[in-house]
């Protein structure tokens, strides 16, 4: 798929994720500056604060403008645009700090829509009373009806996104990455998990 050590970043909010074609590494904006300083890589951000440090790095290439998705709005994350690029068809789900979820049709998007992300979830139920202050129960069972806060509130979280994703899946392949991507695949047949998608989508734009 990649020739020589080509090196592809995903500067996101939060972390760095750096691909080697092998292995994804997930670390701080400060560590990945210093580490990789030196080295040639291509790279997208979503990070604008740090857009005058990375420009100061000669020898990173951003290619965030050349990613061009069919249909994509103006203000859609290049994350999420490499993300849809990496396959023809499919729903694409990131599951991280939000979680994102695109259609996309033969190339061309045709949407989606934006949640907050699991931990995002846990800290609104904490904000509405301190009895709802409790953690993800990722052993849930969407069976049956649970009986415990914690089990009540983390059924209410998995079943309302897995329903909402269920409802324009349309037999559609699920493709989920993100932190949190494997876990939500399980909870769906025959969907796909690969934290490597959005590099995927890079890969193919720098090939054309």
């Amino acid at each position: 798929m990649m020739k020589g050590n080509l090196i592809l970043a995903d500067i996101g909010n939060t972390y760095v994720h750096i691909y080697d074609g092998k292995k994804v590494e997930h670390i701080s904006h400060a560590e990945a500056i210093e580490k990789y300083k030196d080295i040639s890589l291509y790279y997208i951000s979503v990070k604008e604060q740090l857009s005058h440090n990375i420009s100061q790095l000669k020898i990173w290439k951003n290619i965030s403008s050349s990613l061009r998705l069919e249909g994509y709005y103006e203000t859609m994350g290049v994350d999420r645009k490499a993300l849809c690029l990496s396959h023809t068809s499919g729903i694409f789900i990131d599951a991280g700090s939000a979680i994102t979820v695109d259609v996309v049709e033969k190339g061309e998007y045709k949407g989606g829509f934006i949640l907050p992300g699991l931990k995002g979830y846990i800290q609104m139920y904490k904000k509405i009373s301190p009895a709802l202050d409790t953690y993800l129960d990722k052993s849930i069972d969407l069976d049956g009806l649970p009986f415990t806060t914690k089990e009540q509130i983390s059924y209410g979280i998995i079943a309302s996104i897995k329903a909402l994703i269920e409802k324009h899946s349309d037999t559609k392949q699920l493709y989920f990455t993100g932190g949190d991507g494997a876990f939500l695949s399980t909870f769906f047949d025959g969907a796909l998990y690969d934290e490597t998608l959005v590099f995927q989508g890079m890969i193919k734009v720098i090939k054309e």
